[in-house]
Order: structure tokens, then C-alpha cells, then sequence
């Protein structure tokens, strides 16, 4: 697993448009700046399905990440006014500019000017967001984006509760959401990890085996084994309460005979290979290896010091366990 005939083991994929070719002629149309392109390749995916929206949403998200990308976007909103999804894009975009400008780690260390950028970035994004969801309510892209605005911009608990709700009248079932909702009911947000976790708990016991949701229940105690230090950090993810957890969870989600890969393959597979490795769950980390082979959800790993090794050397370990 992950070895070269020749010249040693493969390079990580990392690129989530690299590691799902499905999304490549998106990256590509941004890298152009192409509109048309891009809003061709949103209107091709169905939306008719549950997965179809979920892949919207991850879809928008993973575009936000393309640098430069905000110039054509403006462009699109003026031209297309009356169209949510350049604004919804746009909005993403910023988004992600404000939590860059943030950067990571607890907001007492966050510098003074960096938290005025970010505020900036998500008071626009909010602005569009709200015309949008005023004009469309039903449009589940838009309420998933303000589950992150609410959050960044200390909205409290019972708004981005409201937000969820809203959004869960038309899809009951979006992980995307879930997960940034997820965020929001931990401590660092106000919330508890009682709340955080009961919440991952509610969306799988909810939604139809062989969904995602289950990894809901792995960003919970990776959030929560993220947030302790010292032993107290080592012997969380250990325990047996929590393996057993894990473990149901994963086999209700991505080891259920009826789940599909879609394109919330590496962020599932990379979150349950994390929890389980670091728990020092070998056996049960194997199948989640397997399946991603030479790709990682970054997102996930960087949490890890020096996490491109101990992704390897966890791999191996995985493998040598199936053996």
C-alpha cells in the first residue's frame, strides 16, 4: 500500500481536486476565471438526491480554496444579480479569506488587526448571504455558508441553532452542515462537548446507513482529543468507550455495505484513520487506510506534528495488521 515499483513511496495527494477527478474541470475553470465553465459545471451537478446537494455545498467550499478566484466572482454577481450562486460562491470566498486573515489557534490569540480582517471578510459574506436566503429560502448552499458566518462572527448558539433548522427543513441529512454546526456546539464556541457530541450521536442515529453522517461522530472526539493536553490528550482517544463509539459509527457510514463513494470520500476515510491511529486502534484504522491508499484530507492530518510521516508510519502499521 502507498509503494512505487520504483523510487520509493508515492507522494501524498492532498488536493481534494486531485484526489476526486470528478471535480478537476472545476479547479480548472477557476484557474481561468471562467464563469460559464464554472456555473456549468454547478448546474451539472443533480440536485434531486441527497448527495447532489451535499456535493454542492462541498463543491463551493472546495472552490473557495482556489486563490484568486474572488475577481471573477464579483464580476459574475453584478452581471447576474438575481442568481444565488455567484453570490453564494462569492460568499464562500470571503469566508475563507476572513479565516485565513484569522489564522489558526484560540481566539485570545489572534491578533487585533487579524480579527478586524476576518470580520470584514464575514460581514460581506453575511450580507450576500442574506439577500440570498431572503430571495430563496429553500437554498441549502447559502444556509450551509452562514452556519460559518454565525460562528465567526460570535452570533451565538440559538442563531446558528436557528440557521441549522432552516436548513434541515429541506435537508435533514447535509453532513456539511452538520459538521459546521459540529463546530459550533463545542466549548471554544459556547457550547459543551456533551452538546458537540450528542449532536454527532442525533445526526447518525437520524440519517439512512451507509450515509456520511458517522464521521460526524469521529470530528467530535478528534475536536474534543484536540482541546486536552498531556496524558489527559494520550489516554482520550484510548479509551474503550470511545474505540466502541468510533467503531459503530464508522460501520453505520463508510463500512456499510450501502454506502457509495461520493466526494466526501478522503474527508471520511481521513477522519476515521486519524481517530482510530492515534487511539492506538490499529485493526479497526486498516480499512480506513486502505481505502485512501496514497490521499489525505489534510484538514485533518495537519492537527498532527510532522503529520506526513505519521500518516505513513501509520499506514504501514495498518497494513502490517491485515496481514
Amino acid at each position: 500500500m502507498g509503494e512505487s515499483t520504483v523510487g520509493g513511496p508515492r507522494p501524498l495527494v492532498t488536493d481534494p481536486f486531485g484526489a476526486e477527478p470528478a471535480l478537476a474541470p472545476l479547479r480548472d475553470a477557476a484557474w481561468d476565471g471562467d464563469w460559464p465553465a464554472v456555473r456549468a459545471f454547478f448546474e451539472g451537478i443533480p440536485t434531486d438526491e441527497a448527495p447532489g446537494v451535499e456535493n454542492l455545498s462541498l463543491a463551493a467550499a472546495l472552490l473557495a480554496g482556489v486563490e484568486r478566484t474572488e475577481w471573477f466572482l464579483e464580476k459574475a454577481v453584478k452581471d447576474w444579480p438575481a442568481d444565488p450562486l455567484p453570490r453564494t460562491l462569492l460568499a464562500e470566498r470571503y469566508v475563507h479569506l476572513g479565516l485565513r486573515a484569522r489564522g489558526r489557534g484560540p481566539a485570545e490569540n489572534v491578533r487585533w488587526d487579524a480579527a478586524r480582517q476576518c470580520h470584514d471578510w464575514l460581514c460581506k459574506a453575511e450580507l450576500l448571504l442574506i439577500e440570498v436566503c431572503a430571495e430563496e429560502p429553500a437554498y441549502v448552499p447559502a444556509w450551509t455558508t452562514r452556519l460559518s458566518t454565525a460562528r465567526g462572527l460570535g452570533l451565538g448558539q440559538s442563531e446558528a441553532r436557528r440557521r441549522y433548522d432552516r436548513l434541515a427543513e429541506h435537508h435533514p441529512h447535509h453532513v456539511h452542515a452538520q459538521s459546521q454546526l459540529l463546530r459550533q456546539l463545542s466549548p471554544e464556541w459556547g457550547g459543551s462537548w456533551e452538546a458537540a457530541h450528542g449532536f454527532a450521536e442525533e445526526c447518525v442515529s437520524a440519517a439512512p446507513q451507509g450515509s456520511h453522517a458517522g464521521v460526524l461522530v469521529a470530528e467530535a472526539h478528534l475536536e474534543h482529543w484536540a482541546a486536552l493536553d498531556g496524558a489527559e490528550a494520550e489516554e482520550y482517544l484510548r479509551s474503550t468507550t470511545v474505540r466502541d463509539e468510533l467503531r459503530r459509527a464508522a460501520r453505520v457510514s463508510v463500512l456499510h455495505p450501502d454506502h457509495h463513494r461520493d466526494w466526501r470520500w478522503t474527508d471520511s476515510h481521513s477522519a476515521f484513520a486519524l481517530a482510530f491511529s492515534l487511539g492506538g486502534h490499529v485493526g479497526d484504522s486498516a480499512p480506513h487506510f486502505a481505502a485512501l491508499c496514497d490521499t489525505v484530507s489534510e484538514s485533518y492530518w495537519r492537527t498532527v506534528p510532522d503529520w506526513r510521516t505519521r500518516f505513513t508510519e501509520y499506514r504501514t502499521a495498518a497494513a502490517q495488521a491485515k496481514l
